[in-house]
């Protein structure tokens, strides 16, 4: 993710990635979502962009009671690096015995960077850090590229079936990548662009679980209204930070314990 076409900026540094808002009133109603891959749970779930190095951060969000759902590794802002590295190998395992399910980062640059290169970063993911879902980022919206990540996720699914893969367009994009990726990040962006996003009619018909949304520079004081838009606008998984500039995934927000319990509060009325 990087600073342009109005998509969610990386850092100058090699750590970063996945947010939401909305004018609701503050409500604490049940979330009735699609089941989520690999989950037992009916709930919306919690995606975070830890592009930030093992360290606090990491420990805080394994921590969590509950976890987040997912955690977004994402360990040279392009891809698994040329060697393992002990700490994140340690922070995904500690991540891995808590239940929350790591995916990969991968940059493809909008079809630029070679698939073979993904690829690889795909098999280093699985050897060195026992990842098996994969985030490819740079997804165009446009049916430009549809038979290039046709390759990457047969590949990725090929060596693993049950893998997750999220997809980042950052918009909602051509439908035919539905039949691609497993979550399609849809939106990525400010809380105050999020206000007016439009959601179009055919993302109702596939299941919440298929969609994400990433927003940051949310004010604490919109948070909950954020998770509970994020709901209304069909999103299984979700991100809501307060950070901005130009790696606003540096480290969790400083709401993070609210954002947890806000959907733990949901799923909780959800179920009741």
């Amino acid at each position: 993710m990087r600073p342009r076409r109005g998509r969610l900026p990386r850092p100058s540094s090699p750590r970063v990635l996945l947010v939401l808002a909305g004018v609701l009133p503050l409500a604490a109603g049940g979330l009735v979502l699609s089941l989520l891959p690999g989950s037992s749970s009916r709930c919306q779930q919690v995606a975070v962009p830890a592009y930030f190095y093992p360290g606090a951060s990491w420990a805080r969000a394994i921590d969590s009671r509950p976890p987040p759902g997912v955690m977004i590794l994402d360990v040279t802002s392009s891809g698994a690096g040329s060697s393992p590295d002990p700490n994140y190998q340690a922070a995904v395992k500690r991540a891995q015995a808590a239940g929350i399910r790591i995916l990969g980062y991968a940059n493809t640059d909008y079809t630029q960077r070679p698939a073979a290169a993904v690829e690889a970063d795909v098999r280093s993911y699985k050897a060195w850090y026992h990842v098996r879902d994969i985030f490819l980022d740079e997804v165009p919206s446009s049916d430009a590229g549809i038979r290039y990540y046709r390759r990457l996720t047969g590949y990725i699914k090929g060596g693993s079936p049950d893998s997750m893969v999220m997809l980042n367009p950052g918009i909602y994009p051509d439908r035919r990548y539905m039949s691609l990726g497993d979550v399609m990040l849809v939106y990525e962006g400010t809380y105050a662009g999020y206000v007016g996003l439009h959601v179009p009619a055919w993302a109702y018909r596939y299941p919440a679980a298929q969609f994400a949304d990433a927003i940051y520079a949310t004010p604490g004081s919109r948070l909950a209204n954020a998770v509970i838009l994020s709901w209304r606008r069909h999103a299984g998984f979700v991100y809501v930070t307060d950070s901005t500039g130009p790696n606003p995934y540096g480290s969790l927000p400083g709401y993070w314990a609210g954002e947890t319990a806000i959907v733990a509060r949901n799923c909780k009325s959800q179920r009741s």
